[in-house]
């Protein structure tokens, strides 16, 4: 498989019952060299914080790790104004903002805030239609436009530029929404909870197969997986809840064997020490056992 650098980062939930804990976690991931914190993005949830305002606050807080909605509802969030929120923000930050972007899920709760209800075809095509128009307005071209069925641009005036080239990730899961990613996207992120690790050698071969279609280089497509798991003393047959052995040996797994290269870890409540603990035991080792066995 694609020999990449091996990348961890954490799956912040926006609970809105405690900010200075969610403050605290993003401040300690930060100083720990965390590569990435992934924030769910579910308005229609009312225990949850709007995703781009709380990303707004952690990156003052914050100075090296990157941010991103994983994943960014976009149905709720029509692609001009996301495309000028996420540039706004890489540019706050210092280019510190990618972006994972899905089809739309919890589609009774869509409807419940006023957004549209799309069939899985649809959804499908508002999805390239937007990540089409996401591109044209990081262009920093003077006028552009864009007709699609779903969305569209009319003359309308890009920029500002991101401060970089933000990366867009997509959740996939079923053939076509797997094809779009090869197609179009920097990255696939999946999660553990719908992709179990014996399903991703065939869903990254069709992420592959339409990279190769498109003329694209499969290589240049980012591999993240987003793992519910638990880190403890007791060796466990469940994939992602046992020791940090346990973990090292499945993580450089899925890094060798299986195409992944980036790890976005969810750990239950309250996460600071685990995630200590996973940063100082477990991230170097498989990053050590990956060099070593492609040396």
């Amino acid at each position: 498989m694609v020999d990449k650098k091996i990348q961890f980062g954490f799956f912040l939930t926006p609970n809105a019952d405690d900010y200075h804990a969610v403050l605290q976690t993003a401040k300690l991931c930060d100083q720990l060299g965390m590569d990435l914190i992934g924030i769910q993005d579910h308005p229609y949830q009312r225990r949850f914080f709007d995703t781009w305002t709380l990303m707004s606050t952690l990156v003052s807080h914050t100075s090296q790790v990157h941010f991103f909605p994983d994943v960014v509802n976009l149905p709720l969030r029509p692609p001009a104004m996301l495309a000028k929120a996420a540039a706004t923000l890489d540019l706050i930050s210092g280019g510190r903002i990618e972006l994972g972007i899905g089809a739309g899920a919890f589609w009774e709760g869509i409807r419940a805030m006023g957004g549209p209800d799309r069939t899985p075809a649809e959804a499908v095509t508002a999805l390239k239609e937007a990540i089409a128009i996401l591109r044209l307005l990081w262009s920093g071209e003077r006028s552009v436009s864009f007709e699609g069925k779903h969305y569209q641009l009319k003359g309308a005036h890009s920029g500002p530029i991101p401060a970089h080239p933000i990366k867009i990730w997509v959740g996939a899961y079923g053939p076509r929404m797997l094809a779009l990613t090869g197609s179009q996207a920097d990255g696939w992120v999946p999660s553990s909870s719908y992709a179990s690790p014996e399903k991703l050698l065939e869903m990254n071969k069709l992420i592959d197969e339409a990279a190769q279609k498109a003329g694209r280089d499969p290589a240049s497509i980012q591999r993240l997986y987003n793992i519910m798991g638990e880190i403890n003393n007791t060796p466990s047959q469940e994939p992602f809840k046992g020791t940090s052995q346990q973990w090292i040996d499945e993580l450089s797994d899925l890094a060798l064997n299986k195409g992944m290269d980036t790890f976005i870890i969810a750990l239950p409540d309250p996460p600071d020490d685990k995630i200590r603990q996973f940063m100082a035991e477990i991230a170097p080792a498989v990053k050590e056992t990956v060099a070593n066995y492609r040396e």
